[in-house]
């Protein structure tokens, strides 16, 4: 499994939309759609976060 896809499920099964993630992230909407994409990863502080 892809790291994006496994960031999606985590977010799906906390019944969390892409912008409560961000804001939770301290990140764009924009970013966890890049992210859940495989277009780019999450610093290392977001990945520890998540």
């Amino acid at each position: 499994m892809r790291l994006g896809q496994k960031i999606a499920e985590l977010r799906k099964k906390d019944h969390l939309f892409q912008e409560a993630l961000a804001e939770k992230m301290n990140v764009s909407r924009q970013a966890v759609s890049i992210w859940e994409s495989d277009q780019s990863i999450p610093d290392i502080e977001k990945i520890v976060d998540l």
